[in-house]
């Protein structure tokens, strides 16, 4: 935690810093109120301790401007013109808390010890709201696909730095569940993991949720709001399906990026950040930069390190392992015992191409659970998805070399004209292809 000491008094401030720093936090000290603003613009802090008075400044003013500028920093009053109207004054205009002076380092400890609880508190509210949008089993990052345990490599490095990463996959491959691992091994996961979808509000209010706005900003604006990069404060700000980002919002999230500044809406002075940005879309980027829907230089800055997340249809070796997973999760929130699933209905699942991924799979369990009936899930139970034929074979799939030559060969011929051609396409004679058609 970094605190920030305003004390005009020089040995009254060295001896505060000198005390903070004993008890393992990172302290500066500053003589005014403008200077404490500059220290605010150009770092985060965690808790400031203000007197009350300096020189010709007041430090109840210069608390609302910390209020406006740092709106997480717990600002503590510091006075030797103690009064409880002083003290109800300066609570009710923001404070945190309010010591006498001299205050002893214990009272310090204590203060700061119950403003890193505070912070905690907040964060793990603001995680838990980002988690609410259903109460639905997670999916262990766990794989046996090359592809897979490449990304999985990747993310993890990167999860310990505070490099911007862009995660790229279909709907449904998981994402968010790789973003949510990299912020929980890193030297963040102590802080909020917030997430911001980007297609689900118009621009306005997109704007208003990412950066909050001030009271009369728009319409309806009737108090101030903190916004999604405040409540990441310290921690990370995961931007899901950020290839629908808004072009006039692009600009505002290019200069948090680069200069970790940005602004309400309706306000004109730019706050600090100290946010991780994790962003994830399933979009092609480099045809939304050709067609000018996505800046260039935001999708370099993004890029710093990308992450493409297979299909599950090319995760086969995968499949049991996650549908079991999510079997054993709904079949308790059920009271069922399921002790797993047939033969039939596994083949099944591993043949389907899973145009949903992951999403589609939980769904498919889910309701398979709900409505079946037996000690195990049957192939009837899996209404979404066809058993295994020949239009579900993939490569990679739990099928044969024989059924994918079969398949192929009947695709050559479907798409020819005559039996030579398709012969001359497979690159056997018409005689052997003859001969095949007839077993097919």
């Amino acid at each position: 935690m970094r605190v920030l000491v305003v004390d005009d008094e020089k040995n009254i401030r060295r001896t505060m810093v000198m005390a903070i720093e004993s008890m393992d936090y990172e302290a500066v000290g500053v003589a005014s109120g403008t200077e404490a603003l500059r220290e605010l613009r150009a770092a985060s802090f965690e808790a400031v301790f203000l007197d009350l008075k300096l020189h010709q400044e007041s430090g109840l003013d210069i608390l609302a401007e910390i209020s406006r500028l740092a709106p997480k920093a717990a600002v503590v009053m510091v006075t030797a013109y103690g009064s409880i109207e002083t003290a109800v004054e300066a609570m009710r205009r923001g404070a945190f808390d309010y010591l006498p002076k001299p205050c002893t380092p214990e009272q310090v400890r204590q203060v700061l010890e119950r403003i890193e609880r505070t912070h905690r508190l907040e964060n793990r509210v603001a995680e838990l709201e980002s988690q609410l949008q259903s109460e639905l089993p997670s999916f262990d990052l766990v794989s046996h696909s090359p592809m897979m345990q490449a990304a999985l490599d990747t993310a993890f490095k990167a999860a310990q730095s505070d490099a911007t990463v862009l995660i790229l996959g279909e709907s449904g491959t998981g994402k968010s569940v790789l973003a949510r691992e990299m912020h929980a091994r890193s030297s963040r996961k102590s802080a909020a993991f917030v997430t911001v979808s980007c297609p689900s509000l118009s621009r306005e209010l997109l704007e208003s949720e990412l950066f909050g706005h001030v009271r009369g900003a728009f319409t309806g604006a009737l108090s101030d709001t903190l916004g999604k990069v405040a409540a990441a404060e310290g921690g990370t700000l995961f931007l899901d399906e950020i290839g629908d980002l808004p072009p006039a919002i692009q600009a505002k999230l290019l200069r948090l990026l680069q200069e970790r500044e940005y602004e309400r809406v309706g306000e004109t002075k730019p706050r600090r950040a100290n946010v991780r940005v994790i962003a994830a879309t399933n979009h092609d980027l480099s045809e939304s930069l050709q067609a000018g829907k996505f800046r260039e230089d935001l999708y370099y800055r993004l890029n710093v390190i990308a992450l493409r997340l297979p299909p599950l249809r090319d995760r086969v070796q995968d499949i049991e392992s996650i549908a079991k997973q999510q079997l054993e999760f709904f079949a308790a929130r059920s009271g069922k015992q399921i002790s797993g699933f047939s033969p039939e209905a596994l083949r099944s699942m591993q043949g389907y191409r899973w145009p949903g991924n992951l999403r589609e799979l939980r769904n498919v369990i889910e309701r398979a659970v709900i409505l079946g009936n037996g000690q195990q899930i049957e192939l009837g139970d899996l209404a979404e998805i066809q058993p295994l034929s020949t239009s579900d074979i993939c490569v990679g799939g739990n099928v044969s070399l024989e059924e994918i030559e079969n398949e192929h060969m009947r695709r050559v011929i479907a798409n020819s004209r005559t039996m030579d051609e398709a012969a001359a396409v497979l690159g056997i004679d018409p005689a052997t292809l003859y001969r095949k058609k007839k077993k097919l």
